[in-house]
């Protein structure tokens, strides 16, 4: 048969996808949506959330629609690999308060012939570049960005527009603290 090499040890190559994009633009229900068909195909899944992210579970991933799969809390993105069991497929949500060695890990896991899927905010508040996203993004093999839609004109949002004072370029929330905006609104906000 053409292609056959006789060698039933050659490894699948792994792949690194990312989903990005604001607040309320879909990025946890993409994740979701493809574990779903990962478990559909009955690939080993392991999925990690970082522990900062405590908003809606400790002890799973969940949309703003309120859809959710278990996942496991860690504190370091080198826990994956300690803790992905014999997974095909490893998916972290919150990719951006993850530190930077999530971008070595991600990689080392696609080496092994797993595939990967990361989402997270691109920006943060400031429309700033967040954490380890850009270095993800460049290494993916597929990367989705996603938008919301503006709260103001109705636009494209591309950005997290933070409602309140604080300054701190973490804060966890949601509706009570962001919104999402197109680029003119987010830029002109007074």
């Amino acid at each position: 048969m053409a292609g056959e090499t006789g060698n039933d040890s050659i490894i699948k190559p792994g792949s690194i996808e990312v989903i990005c994009g604001p607040m309320f633009s879909g990025k946890t229900e993409e994740l979701l949506r493809r574990l779903r068909r990962a478990r559909f195909a009955n690939q080993p899944i392991a999925i990690f959330k970082p522990v900062i992210d405590n908003r809606f579970s400790e002890l799973n991933i969940v949309s703003h629609d309120a859809n959710f799969y278990p996942s496991l809390l860690i504190a370091n993105a080198s826990d994956m690999i300690k803790n992905k069991g014999n997974a095909k497929v490893v998916a972290f949500d919150e990719a951006q308060f993850f530190d930077e060695s999530v971008t070595d890990v991600a990689e080392q896991l696609a080496l092994e012939g797993v595939r990967v899927i990361a989402s997270g905010l691109d920006m943060d508040f400031m429309g700033k570049p967040f954490g380890p996203m850009p270095s993800l993004m460049a290494i993916a093999d597929n990367m989705t960005k996603l938008s919301a839609i503006c709260a103001v004109c109705g636009a494209d949002a591309t950005h997290s527009f933070r409602k309140t004072n604080h300054t701190s370029r973490v804060v966890i929330g949601a509706k009570e603290y962001y919104e999402p905006r197109c680029r003119t609104c987010f830029f002109n906000a007074g």
